[in-house]
C-alpha cells in the first residue's frame, strides 16, 4: 500500500522552545516510542507534524476519545459487494508500512483499549491482530508517539504505569514572551506592537488558571485573535472572540479579561 497521502509536504512553522527537536531525533533514531505532555494549545501536535516533515516520514494522527475502542485502532473485518474484507485501522497501516502513528490526548481514550500498544512500544515491536490471526511486525521506520494534557488528569482519566512507563516523555509549556511575540508575528503576519500587546493578554489570563479559569489563553487562540485582526476585525473585538469567549462563560471572569483587553488597548 502507498503511504504517500500522510506525508506532509509543505513545512508547519514550529518555532523551538528548547532542545526538543534534537531529542526526538535521538529518539526516532532509536525508534523509541515518545510522550509529548503540555497545556492545550501550547504547540505539541505542531511539533510532532513539524518533526514528521523533517525526518521525511508519513504521519497518521487519531484524535483520541472516550468512544474509541481497540478496532478503531487495529481494524476490523467489513463487508462489501464482494463479501468480507480485512480493513487495516490507522495504527496497524502505520506498524506495517514504516510511518509515525500519532495518538493526540490520549487519556480520552480507554484504558481498555490502549493495551493494544504495550507490544509495539518494548522490544518486541509487533501489533498482534487476534481477529485476523495475525501478528505485524512492525517496520523499521515505524514510531508510536501519545501526547496529553496533564492538566486534565484524574483518577479517572491518566494513563497506568504500565502504558507510561513504555514511553521517553517530552514537557512543554506556553513560549516565553518573546517566542511567543515571535510566533503570532510569523503566523499571523501582525507587527511586533500588536503581537506584544496579544501576550500581555494571555499571560493576564494564564494567571488566573486555578482562580476560576480551568486553562489559560493558548497561543493557539492568540493566532486566531491575530488572524481575525489581519482580517479587519478591530482588535478588541478580536480579542473577546478569539481570547475571552473560548474559554469561560463566567460572568465575572468575561469581564475581567474585557476590561484588560481594553485597557490593553487604550479604550
Amino acid at each position: 500500500m502507498d503511504i504517500s497521502q500522510y506525508k506532509i509536504e509543505a513545512e508547519p512553522f514550529y518555532e523551538a522552545q528548547s532542545n526538543e527537536v534534537e531529542l526526538y531525533e535521538a529518539a526516532y533514531a532509536a525508534r523509541l516510542p515518545v510522550m509529548v505532555k503540555g497545556p492545550t494549545g501550547c504547540g505539541k501536535s505542531r511539533f510532532v507534524e513539524h518533526m514528521a516533515w523533517k525526518l521525511d516520514k508519513p504521519l497518521i494522527t487519531v484524535s483520541c476519545n472516550e468512544d474509541i475502542t481497540a478496532a478503531d485502532l487495529v481494524g476490523r473485518y467489513l463487508l462489501d459487494s464482494e463479501g468480507t474484507r480485512w480493513v487495516d485501522g490507522p495504527l496497524t497501516l502505520a506498524a506495517r508500512y514504516g510511518a509515525i502513528c500519532y495518538l493526540d490526548e490520549i487519556v480520552e481514550a480507554r484504558q481498555d483499549t490502549m493495551v493494544v500498544i504495550h507490544a509495539l512500544t518494548d522490544h518486541r515491536r509487533e501489533l498482534p491482530l487476534d481477529k485476523k490471526g495475525e501478528l505485524v511486525k512492525a517496520h523499521p521506520d515505524f514510531q508510536l508517539v501519545i501526547s496529553y494534557n496533564p492538566g486534565y488528569q484524574s483518577m479517572m482519566k491518566d494513563l497506568k504505569q504500565s502504558t507510561k512507563q513504555r514511553f521517553c516523555a517530552m514537557d512543554f509549556d506556553y513560549p516565553t514572551k518573546e517566542k511567543e511575540t515571535e510566533i503570532l508575528m510569523k503566523e499571523a503576519g501582525i507587527d511586533n506592537d500588536m503581537a506584544a500587546k496579544l501576550v500581555e493578554i494571555g499571560e493576564a489570563a494564564r494567571k488566573l488558571k486555578g482562580h476560576g479559569l480551568d486553562e489559560g489563553i493558548s497561543t493557539r487562540l492568540m493566532v486566531y485573535a491575530a488572524t481575525l485582526i489581519g482580517q479587519g476585525i478591530a482588535p478588541v473585538d478580536a480579542c473577546k472572540m478569539a481570547l475571552v469567549r473560548p474559554i469561560t462563560d463566567d460572568v465575572d471572569i468575561r469581564e475581567t479579561l474585557d476590561s484588560t483587553i481594553e485597557l490593553i488597548f487604550g479604550e
